[in-house]
C-alpha cells in the first residue's frame, strides 16, 4: 500500500516542477511587462510625443486668439502633462478684458482654452475716434474706430475717471435687451447731484436719471413706454419716482388758457 504511494508521488514530481517554472514564467512576464510599460510612460514624457500640438481657444470678441496663447505661457514645446491650470488662469486674469477662465486639457496633446470677457457697454468718443469701453472700466484703446457702430450707447462728457467707472458698472448689470435702446448717455452734474445724467433713446424719449442704482430704476422703462401713445414726446423720469413729461406741456397749457 506504501509502495504504491511512493510511486504516485514520484510520478507527481515532475509536473510540480513544470507547474512552478509556469509560474515563474508568467512572473517574470508580468514583472518584464510592467518595467517596460514604465520605460515607455518615461520615453513618451520626454519626448516630444507628450507636447502640446493643438491649442483651442473659445469665447473672445475683442482679444485675439493668438494674444490669449501668448498671454497663457503656452506653445508646441510644453508638455501637455506639466500644464499648470490654475497658473495659466491666474496669468490670463490680469488682463482686465477677460472677466473669467476655463482650461481643459483634452488628451492627448490638446488643451483647450475658454475664457469669457468682459461686456461691451459703450463708446468714448475721442476727437474723431470711438472707444469700446468694457463693464469694468476698461477703455480699449487700441481698437478705436472712426465710425460709431451703434451696438451700444456713446458715454459723453464723463470727464471724471470715478463717475465713468460708476456708470460702466451700472450699465453691466442691465439687461441686453435695454442697453439696446439707448443711443447715448450724458453725464450732467449739478451741485445737488454729481451722479445726474441725460440719457438719448433710440425711440426718441429723453430720460432724466441717477447713476447710483441706474440699473435697477431702468427696469421701469419699457413698462412706462408701453402705456404712452405712439406720437408721445418727452422725459421720462426715473430718479425719485418714475413719470413722464411731454415736451408740449407748456404749450398745451398755454393753450388752455387761451
Amino acid at each position: 500500500m506504501s509502495k504504491k504511494n511512493i510511486v504516485s508521488i514520484e510520478d507527481r514530481i515532475p509536473k510540480l516542477k513544470q507547474a512552478r517554472k509556469k509560474k515563474a514564467n508568467r512572473r517574470l512576464i508580468f514583472y518584464l511587462s510592467v518595467f517596460f510599460f514604465l520605460i515607455s510612460i518615461i520615453v513618451y514624457l520626454q519626448s516630444p510625443l507628450s507636447n502640446v500640438k493643438t491649442i483651442e481657444v473659445k469665447g473672445n470678441t475683442f482679444l485675439t486668439n493668438e494674444e490669449i496663447i501668448a498671454e497663457s505661457g503656452l506653445n508646441r514645446t510644453t508638455n501637455i502633462w506639466s500644464v499648470d491650470k490654475e497658473e495659466i488662469k491666474q496669468k490670463l486674469l490680469s488682463n482686465p478684458i477677460i472677466n473669467s477662465v476655463a482650461i481643459s486639457r483634452d488628451l492627448p496633446s490638446s488643451i483647450e482654452i475658454v475664457v469669457k470677457e468682459h461686456e461691451l457697454v459703450g463708446y468714448l468718443r475721442q476727437e474723431n475716434n470711438y472707444l469700446p469701453i468694457l463693464g469694468n472700466g476698461s477703455i480699449l484703446k487700441s481698437m478705436k474706430r472712426n465710425t460709431f457702430a451703434g451696438n451700444a450707447p456713446l458715454l459723453v462728457d464723463f470727464e471724471e475717471k470715478t463717475y465713468l467707472q460708476k456708470m460702466t458698472s451700472e450699465l453691466q448689470e442691465l439687461p441686453n435687451s435695454l442697453l439696446k435702446l439707448i443711443s447715448e448717455i450724458h453725464w450732467v452734474p449739478v451741485k445737488e447731484n454729481k451722479d445726474k445724467i441725460l440719457l438719448y433713446m433710440n425711440d426718441g424719449f429723453l430720460v432724466d436719471g441717477t447713476i447710483r442704482g441706474f440699473a435697477s430704476k431702468m427696469e421701469v422703462y419699457p413698462s412706462i413706454v408701453s402705456q404712452l401713445d405712439k406720437d408721445s414726446k418727452g422725459i421720462i423720469h426715473i430718479g425719485v419716482g418714475a413719470y413722464f413729461e411731454a415736451f408740449n406741456k407748456e404749450k398745451n397749457e398755454e393753450d388752455e388758457a387761451e
